[in-house]
Parts: C-alpha cells; structure tokens; sequence
C-alpha cells in the first residue's frame, strides 16, 4: 500500500491505527474576550469533537472499507492537545509568569499512563494466551516502544523494512498516535517557556511572540509534511515532524485574541468545520497521500469548530453535541481508544473465527464496556491517587516501576517468541506423497477431504519462504545492494566438478520458490545464487512504482539493481536463470502509450532474449493466486475446521500473469514457463489449504512446506535444456 504502510497488513498498516489522548484539561479551555479577560469555561463543543474523532477512527478499523477515511479523527485530537495544552500553559504563565514544569509532566503522567500501561499489560498477556507464537516477537516489541512513547519511530522504522511489510499488526500497534502526542508534551512547554522567558526580557507581548513562533513552526511543518509524504509515505504517516503543525494550528487559537463573530458567521464557521471533518472521513482513503496536505481539511475543519465555539456559545449543534450519550463518548474517548484495538486484534484468535458483523458489533459493544470502566476506575480516580498524586516525585517514581513493568512484560514476549523460534526449523527433506499437499490437486477423485483442514496452520520459521540454509553464504557487495536487496550463493555441489549452475532472481515472489530450487539443489548437485530485491522486477524496463508510483529513491534502486542482475546473468552465463516477481501489480513506463501490461511483457521478452542469446534457460516462474489478499491471511488460522471458507474464486484471485503470458509469446527454445496453477486451483476456485497442507505462509507467499512439495513438477520443466 502506497500511502499506508502494510506493516499493517494492507489495509491496516497505515492509517488505520491513530489516536491522540485529551488533555488532562478535558472540560476547560480558555478563551479571551475583547478586554482580554481570561476566564475558563466548560466546552461541550470540543466533547463532542473527541466523540467524533474517536467515532469514525473505531468504525474505520472494524469496516474500513465503508469508513475509508476515519483514520483522520487522529488528526482531529492533534489539533484539540495543542489549543487544550497550550491554554493551560498560557494561562499559567500569565498568572504566574513561570510555568511549573514538573508539576506539568506529573499531572500528564497520572492523567494517561495508568490506563494505558493497563492495557498494554493487558494486551501483552492476550497476545501471550491468544495469538500464535510468530507474532510475540513483534507484539514484544512494539509494547515496549509503546510503554516508552516511540511507537511511531518503530513504525516508520518498520515501514521501511521491506521484509516486515507483511507483518500483521500488533496489539500495540495503535500506540504510534499516543506517541506522537507524549512527544509534543515533553517539548512544547518547554518552546513555550523559552520563548515567553525571551519576550518578556525585551518587554515584547509573550504571547505575540509565541504565535509568530508558532506559526512559523506550522508554516515549516506543513511544508515539511507535504514534501515528506511525498518522497517517503509509509514514513511520513508515523514520524512527529510531519504532524507536529497540527498541534501548532491548536496552539495558535489558544494564543491569539478571540474575536467576537455574529452568530450567524459562528454558526456557519462551526458547520463548515464539521463538514470538512465529515467529509475527510467519507471520502479519504488508503491512497490518499497522508497526512501531507490533504490533512489540512480535517485540521482546519477542528479549528473552526473550536475557534466558532470559543467566540460564541450555545450554537446551533450544540443541541446535538450537548446530548449525554455524545458527552459521554466524548468522556470516554480515550479509553475506547486504548481497548478496542488489541479486542479487534485478539477476539477472532480467541472465536477460532474471521470477523464477522455479529463479531465485530460484540467488540463495539465491549470497548464501550471496558472504556467506562476504566474511565470510572483508572482514568479519574487514577489523577487523585494518594500514593502518587502527594508529590511529583512519587509521581515519577510510580511512572518508572509502572513502565519497567510493561518494559519486563515486553521483553518477555520477546523471549519467549525467541526460544519457539530457535525449536522451530525446517526439516531437511520433505517427504512427498500422493496426497498431501500439492500432489493431491494431481489426484484430485482419488485424495480423501482434498480440501478439508491443515495438519499445521501456525506459520513459523519452518514455514517462512525465505528460510536460507547452512549451505548458503551472502556475497560482496558487488552489486547496489541496501537493505531491501541480496545476492547469496549456496553450494550444494559437494565438490562436484563443473556442476550446474542456476540463479534464481526477482523480489519476493522469487524468492519464495527457493525451498523448491534448494531441494533439487541438493538432489542433483547444483550450485545456485540467488539475487532478489525488494518490490523489484528484473526487467529491461524503466520501472516506477508497485500498485502506484514509488519513491525516487525506491526507482532508482530498483532500476539500479535491476540493470546490474541483468548484466551480472550475461557475465556469469549460468546453465538456468529462474525469474519471478509480483509482476501483475507491478509498473513500468517504456515511453510508449502502450497498455501497462504489455510494456511490462515487452520489458521482460527483451530481457529473456538476451539471457538466451547468451545460451542461458530462462524459467519464467508463474505468479501465485491472491487468495490471501482478497482474505485475511490469517484466514485459515481462524477458519482451522472449515478451510474451504478461505478459498476465493479464481477469477478475483488470479488474474492474467505476465510472465507466463510473455513466456508464451516467445518462440526461442531456452524460455520456459513454469505454469504452478493447476497446484494452487481447479477450474473455479484457488484454495488456501491444499492435502492437509497451508498454501500461504503470508498474505501473498507461500508457505515453505507447500513450495517444497513443488520441486518435481519445477524439476520436470528444467530437464533436457537445450545443450
């Protein structure tokens, strides 16, 4: 996913996951008349902001595909922290002339760490008792970037690694937001301190001088944010520096004086707010580019809700917005927020099921439950603890025994995923049989329950595509390597003389058919290196994104890389080239006004060509079915009884290959086509599990147990190449 990293697991990954926490301050803001007489006041408008916000961004993570764009109620409470926060410390510093920091940090510790390090202590004995043992490694993980408030640099670090694009989202993982905020905490009241202390010694306004501050601070943060997001989405959504501005646009109605508006104007300014903020939720979606400048819809939408408010009370929403049940929501936003995403993340593991309607009201339904609770016996009571609530210092030292507990239960989980982990290997040999696996679609009426549950469906190391073996040693870097790229060479010869030589290039989805190529490595004595870069094809085409346009850094790589696989074939003249990559949503542009398939299918008939000029069998191997793109893939985990309720009709889940489609056009006798298709689907339907065995190891690869069983028919394509 372009615009939202799959980390989250498309659709996820990205914004699916944000939140920001309300102020300690909820129920006040400040405003200033004409006179400049401060005066505080409750304000039902920003109550009822909180409840939409955390509305749209919890129906957007049980039905994004109805809510698209509900990922922006994060944006929604940016806004709300920077004017909440910056009033109180305007405030502050007006009456006082000082701000007291500590006593500042102390109310936000009591104020949101004890619900949140709850939940995360919670989450991490679910994920324990719940979740398969793959997945605590990474809960482990981000539970504890999340109890240290720098869930949003994991993400973004993650969203760069090409290998965890597919991981599936964590317990945690909805934290980045928190994040984000606790980060503005820990440095705007000191900005706003300095800045004050300055003014005040040349006898400027300090407030004058913290708005320009402040607008200058926006003016480079939306520039910032635009130009980021554009170069590098998947990090931009998480990284502080390009959402920074949507607290300083709060921030900047706190400071300014508040003009008086006729009523009419103030109602019209609070209707347009709501709109845009409505609208944004409506029609915003996973290939939005976000936040960048399309976050400035809902962002000035909150500012004119709260700037109409703080000129006027009593507008015509408030009949609305004033309702109990939606103060209530508002009350208990963020608490709803901390549950209900590690209830969607554990539930269906818990059911044995996928999420269905019923599922996911029940998850509504106990989020609200359990938000209620908290809010009345953590969030409240939390701030007036006697036994941290008397000093600052037992403030902070109840925060750092809190937080090396949920470290402890973090590291925990990390070593536990570990020690699985380090038991769970592939075997060396796979034994094949006539009807487990892919074999049994070659007997189809005589293999009993073909399609009926999988002996394994908990997919761990043994099972991963990419499992390397001891034979295998990485290469220099000889070629423009990175993180998202590798070449290996494995000798299975045993000394032989002269043995064949095979590579095997292209992105993931060549490299999940090594277990297959390593097997008959083995067999046969071959020596073989592989080449596979992240999200690339090797192709005699100028390459430019993956489902949509890529990076400039991630083109040229990928063109670099691809150039130099390209001419590395030709200089070592291997006996076979092997070639695969997710050319189906891959994009190249030739300069032609050619269709995006057939410049793709030129691109790699030029490069087939001259690999078998140069007396080197090409095997174009064949693109698996989408099966767990159009399901979850933790489909067959969750359907373990019923399998069949994972499989997907052939026409959704295997479109027209490339590869095997360019193959096909080519008359030379050195390009040949590995067609695995009659092994993943019959005439109407693909399937997830196949004789006892789980087809995919994640959403879109194959489990290793499942490619291994492959190498016969792989073998019977490779044997009497051309001499």
């Amino acid at each position: 996913m372009a615009a939202r990293p799959q980390t989250l697991h498309a659709g996820l990954v990205r914004r699916a996951l944000s939140w920001a926490p309300q102020a300690s301050e909820a129920d006040l803001a400040l405003t200033q008349s004409a006179s400049t007489r401060s005066q505080t006041r409750f304000r039902p408008d920003i109550q009822a902001l909180r409840a939409i916000a955390i509305l749209v961004v919890v129906l957007n993570h049980l039905w994004p595909n109805r809510l698209t764009g509900g990922y922006v109620g994060v944006d929604v409470f940016f806004v709300i922290s920077g004017f909440l926060i910056t009033s109180h410390l305007v405030r502050e510093a007006t009456a006082s002339g000082r701000i007291a920091l500590a006593s500042f940090y102390a109310r936000r510790v009591r104020r949101l760490l004890p619900a949140a390090l709850l939940v995360l202590l919670v989450s991490a004995v679910g994920t324990i008792l719940l979740l398969p043992f793959p997945r605590w490694t990474r809960a482990g993980a981000e539970i504890m970037a999340s109890a240290g408030y720098v869930e949003n640099w994991f993400l973004s670090a993650m969203s760069v690694d090409y290998s965890a694009l597919n991981d599936q989202a964590t317990v945690a993982q909805h934290y980045w937001s928190l994040s984000v905020e606790e980060q503005f905490y820990l440095i705007w009241p000191v900005l706003l301190l300095a800045v004050w202390w300055y003014a005040a010694r040349r006898a400027w306004a300090p407030r004058f001088v913290a708005a320009i501050a402040l607008s200058t601070i926006v003016i480079v943060g939306v520039f910032v944010s635009v130009l980021i997001t554009s170069q590098a989405p998947n990090e931009a959504y998480f990284v502080t520096y390009t959402r920074v501005w949507e607290f300083g646009i709060g921030g900047i109605l706190a400071l300014l004086p508040v003009y008086r508006l006729h009523r009419t104007a103030a109602n019209i300014l609070a209707f347009s707010g709501f709109g845009a903020i409505v609208l944004a939720a409506l029609v915003f979606d996973s290939a939005t580019p976000f936040p960048g400048a399309f976050a400035l819809l809902p962002v000035l939408g909150t500012a004119a809700v709260i700037a109409s408010g703080s000129s006027v009370e009593n507008l015509w929403h408030a009949r609305v917005t004033s309702l109990r049940p939606v103060q209530w929501l508002g009350d208990v936003s963020y608490s709803l927020y901390l549950w209900h995403w590690p209830l969607i993340v554990l539930v269906p593991f818990a059911l044995m099921g996928a999420l269905s309607t019923t599922m996911k009201i029940g998850i509504l339904f106990m989020a609200l439950v359990l938000a209620w609770l908290t809010y009345r016996f953590i969030e409240r009571p939390g701030q007036r603890w006697r036994f941290i609530a008397l000093s600052n210092r037992r403030t902070f030292l109840a925060m750092v025994v809190s937080m090396a507990v949920v470290l402890g239960a973090g590291g925990a989980l990390i070593l536990a995923g570990h020690l699985r982990a380090a038991a769970d290997v592939p075997p060396d040999t796979v034994a094949i049989e006539s009807c487990v696996g892919p074999q049994a679609m070659e007997s189809t009426e005589s293999c009993p329950d073909l399609f009926g549950p999988a002996a394994e469906t908990v997919m761990g190391p043994r099972n991963a595509y990419f499992y390397v073996p001891p034979e295998c040693v990485a290469q220099p870097e000889t070629m423009p390597f990175g993180s998202r790229t590798a070449t290996v060479s494995c000798d299975f010869s045993g000394g032989a003389h002269d043995p064949t030589r095979v590579w095997l290039v292209g992105d993931s989805h060549a490299q999940q058919w090594q277990g297959a190529v390593f097997d008959l490595a083995r067999q046969n004595q071959w020596s073989v290196t592989t080449s596979f870069g992240g999200g690339c094809p090797v192709i005699d085409a100028p390459f430019v994104g993956f489902r949509e346009p890529a990076t400039d850094v991630d083109r040229d790589r990928c063109r670099e890389w691809s150039g130099a696989v390209r001419d590395a074939v030709i200089s070592e003249s291997p006996d076979f080239v092997l070639t695969s990559s997710a050319g189906r949503v891959q994009l190249v542009d030739d300069g032609t006004d050619r269709p995006q398939p057939a410049q793709f299918m030129d691109g790699l008939e030029r490069t087939w060509k001259q690999w078998a000029d140069a007396g080197i069998t090409v095997v174009a191997l064949g693109g698996v079915p989408f099966n767990g793109e159009v399901r979850s893939p933790d489909c067959v985990l969750a359907n373990a009884a019923n399998p069949l309720a994972c499989a997907v009709s052939r026409a959704d889940a295997q479109p027209e290959d490339p590869y095997l489609t360019a193959a096909a056009r080519m008359t030379a006798p050195r390009v040949r086509a590995f067609d695995a298709d009659p092994y993943f689907c019959d005439v109407d339907t693909c399937y997830a599990v196949i004789g006892g065995v789980t087809v995919y190891y994640d959403a879109d690869h194959l489990n290793l147990d499942y490619v291994r069983r492959l190498a016969p028919p792989l073998a019977e394509v490779m044997k009497d190449a051309p001499g």
